[in-house]
Order: structure tokens, then C-alpha cells, then sequence
């Protein structure tokens, strides 16, 4: 799996936050964002699958076959 470059502006207090929690996981500040990005992603999709389940089991209760809809 390749890697993207990606170039990014970010103001200088931003910087030095993602710096400082950087150096506490021993990371780099591009390892950080990376980090941080993955996991809004995965969060992201663990938010929709669960929203989605809970809609599925919603329709059910109702009796509503959720795969016609």
C-alpha cells in the first residue's frame, strides 16, 4: 500500500498542540495526524454501522422488513 503526500496549512498553536501530543506517544507530528485521521475515519464508519443496526432492529420492532425498504 503506497502512501499520498499531502501538503496541509495549519495555524502555529495548532502545530505546536499536535507537536506536544506528538512527543508524548513518541510519534512524529506527520505519524500524529496520520493517527488522528485514522481514527476519525474509524469512528466515522463504526458511528454508521451502529446508527444503521439500530435502525434495522427500530424497523424490526415495528415489524417492518428492513430489506424492502
Amino acid at each position: 500500500m503506497g502512501k499520498k503526500q499531502l501538503v496541509i496549512r495549519i495555524s502555529d498553536t495548532l502545530w505546536e498542540e499536535l507537536n506536544r501530543m506528538a512527543n508524548d506517544e513518541f510519534r512524529s507530528v506527520n505519524a500524529q495526524i496520520e493517527y488522528i485521521l485514522t481514527c476519525a475515519v474509524r469512528n466515522k464508519r463504526t458511528k454508521v454501522r451502529v446508527i444503521a443496526e439500530e435502525l434495522v432492529e427500530a424497523l424490526s420492532a415495528e415489524g417492518v422488513d428492513a430489506k424492502r425498504v
